[in-house]
């Protein structure tokens, strides 16, 4: 794997000058990507803790060996070229193949562990974590997750670009270069103030939301095309005006009437364990569900731990969530029954 991305990271040279070339390091590469996310030497050589001088040094070594200059340097900061633009990549994949051979080898030696970098929704962290992380602390006892909140376009390039090893969320990334493992499908439950008329019915069904006001999250969110989808099927509408930052807020939201919302199970099941001032209710030939992934770059290295890793997060789901009436077949994100 890593000869493969040097050889992608060489492919603009014919054979007679790669053989001139000399290799670049692996802290030159680190060097380099460092410095192109940080857009200045000053702070790039912060973030690695090195001198200026250094950094600067370490960057003409890595230029000189491919003889192609990779950064303009300017007042304002470091810009990258043309060729440093198109080699990105390929230095963060030999990057990344370097860290997944060390984490493939202490795996071997000491069993799965190490230190990997996991990005989780907002929606999803605090109400799915708690159930997971000791059961997996347990099964892996070397294994370290670091955790970060952070809306689903903001993890989906931290992904891609190498800052984050894995990302759960709601719905996966339609990127061809990440691929996800679909590990549960979760309900959301309509949610209506205590007085609404709709709490005084036994049986809440579709065509008792036309016309009603829909509280959803901000549109960065997946859900929030979910509820537009819904919406405009059923007649109901969405309150632009009044979108909700968080679960909690658009709870506060329905509690001060100012519409009705669906609210996911996992967060019905950790947070309102007494609804007052509101009822949760089932509608009626309304299947509305968000499937939630586990995502890693297609070329990752250490994608066959992951598997394993998906594989023990739904089987501990199965087992510590077993009341918040998940599914586990294959079921669409939104399914409307007539």
């Amino acid at each position: 794997m890593i000869g493969l991305s040097y050889h992608l990271l060489l492919k603009h040279f014919d054979l007679g000058s790669r053989m001139a070339l000399e290799t670049p390091t692996i802290k030159q590469l680190e060097f380099f990507v460092c410095l192109a996310e940080s857009t200045s030497f000053r702070r790039a050589a912060d973030r690695l803790n090195i001198s200026q001088p250094t950094l600067t040094a370490q960057i003409y070594n890595l230029e000189k060996a491919l003889n192609l200059t990779l950064v303009e340097r300017s007042r304002s900061g470091a810009t990258l070229t043309p060729a440093g633009r198109e080699l990105l990549l390929n230095a963060r994949q030999v990057i990344e193949e370097m860290g997944g051979l060390i984490d493939q080898a202490t795996m071997i030696k000491r069993g799965p562990g190490g230190t990997f970098r996991i990005g989780v929704s907002p929606t999803v962290g605090p109400y799915l974590l708690p159930h997971i992380l000791p059961g997996l602390h347990k099964a892996y006892s070397s294994l370290k997750l670091y955790v970060r909140e952070d809306m689903p376009k903001a993890l989906e390039l931290d992904l891609l670009e190498g800052r984050l090893d894995l990302v759960l969320i709601p719905k996966p990334f339609n990127n061809s270069s990440l691929t996800s493992e679909a590990l549960f499908h979760e309900p959301l439950q309509l949610v209506v103030p205590e007085d609404h008329p709709l709490s005084k019915l036994k049986k809440v069904k579709a065509q008792h939301l036309r016309g009603q006001t829909i509280l959803t999250l901000l549109e960065q969110y997946s859900s929030y095309h979910q509820m537009e989808s819904l919406c405009a099927e059923l007649g109901a509408n969405i309150a632009r005006d009044y979108e909700g930052s968080s679960l909690d807020a658009l709870r506060q939201m329905v509690i001060m009437r100012m519409g009705l919302t669906f609210l996911p199970t996992l967060y019905i099941y950790s947070e309102i364990h007494q609804p007052q001032g509101l009822n949760v209710r089932e509608v009626e030939k309304v299947k509305l569900y968000r499937t939630h992934a586990l995502t890693w770059r297609r070329n990752s290295p250490n994608r066959s731990f992951y598997r394993q890793l998906a594989e023990l997060i739904r089987s501990l789901v199965k087992s510590h969530l077993s009341e918040a009436k998940l599914s586990f077949c294959t079921t669409p994100s939104v399914s409307l029954v007539h």
